[in-house]
């Protein structure tokens, strides 16, 4: 056979011309248009909130494969500036910087690199770092700056509003999609978001199937649940309207749940996947003890990710 060598490897075998880094770079201009609109509502806190984000775990992985793994360096693939910017849409804009740090070290050292780096983490690196620092300092990640012309309750977040007894008509479709309102950064804003999900289609950097899936779900968990509650009128179609804009719903099933290295293979098992998502979430908001439920709901479906690839897989080629 001369020089010619044999190439052994698992599928999926994917022919593509555009690098890691390339795709890393869509998801942060996708993502851009949010950051822009947080900082308008939340101030310059944003900006120092999300760059410290980044170059915390940027820092992080390059020590890590430095002195630990001493294996090439990965930072220039940009994958860990998306995890920054992630972890810092998670995060308020008046969050100790301290706590930024522990939460990009959670997200990197913890939930990337000690599984092998960028393709072998099970589970979505930004949201273990949220997740993490939501248990261990719940004040800090629960305090949020007032908005003006915000008045549901003071502080509040739409969704922690609607659950402590306030209205859903106090929360207009309006304020949701622009951003005026109290939350993360990346929970404000959903036209922002939209536009970053419509980037990633043209892009063809993510599909349709999980996002939809998981949005379409709460909705019909939410019509349900309203109409059982006895809601009639505009409030049948708000309530399921507001759950879907509210809180990080936008942001986990865009950016998050099609995480490549955390998602299933087939449309298939993405659509059980995103079915799961939309499920728990709604779950978790309606009657768990957190206003929001997105982040458990992905980490959740993501420890499911294996037995769907096992299980849901197409028909090999022949076979009826």
């Amino acid at each position: 056979m001369g020089n010619n060598k044999l190439i052994i490897a698992p599928s999926p075998h994917v022919q593509s011309d555009r690098s890691t880094a390339c795709i890393m770079r869509d998801v942060v201009i996708a993502l851009l248009p949010a950051l822009v609109v947080s900082t308008v509502v939340f101030g310059a806190n944003v900006l120092f909130v999300t760059a410290l984000s980044i170059f915390a775990c940027v820092t992080f992985e390059y020590l890590i494969q430095r002195f630990i793994v001493r294996g090439t360096a990965t930072i220039g693939n940009w994958s860990a500036i998306v995890t920054g910017v992630l972890l810092a849409f998670n995060l308020p804009a008046t969050i100790p910087w301290w706590i930024v740090v522990i939460g990009a070290f959670v997200a990197i050292a913890i939930a990337k690199m000690s599984f092998g780096g960028l393709g072998k983490n099970p589970f979505n690196p930004a949201l273990v770092g949220r997740v993490f620092l939501l248990i261990a300092y719940p004040v800090q990640m629960t305090s949020f700056p007032e908005v003006d012309g915000f008045d549901a309750l003071s502080g509040a977040t739409p969704l922690a509003a609607v659950k402590q007894g306030a209205g859903i008509d106090t929360v207009g479709v309006q304020e949701l999609l622009l951003g005026n309102m109290p939350g993360s950064l990346g929970e404000v804003a959903a036209l922002a978001l939209l536009a970053g999900f419509i980037y990633l289609l043209w892009r063809k950097v993510i599909t349709w199937h999980i996002p939809v899936t998981i949005l379409v779900t709460m909705a019909a968990f939410a019509a349900i649940v309203a109409f059982c509650n006895g809601m009639t009128g505009d409030a049948l179609w708000q309530y399921p309207l507001f759950h879907v804009l509210a809180g990080g719903a936008l942001l986990g099933s865009i950016f998050m749940a099609t995480d490549y290295a955390t998602s299933p293979m087939t449309v298939k098992g993405g659509g059980v996947f995103a079915i799961g998502i939309g499920a728990i979430t709604m779950c978790i908001r309606l009657w768990g003890a957190y206003p929001e439920g997105m982040s458990f709901a992905i980490l959740i479906m993501n420890s499911v990710v294996p037995l769907l690839n096992k299980y849901i897989k197409p028909k090999r080629f022949g076979v009826k």
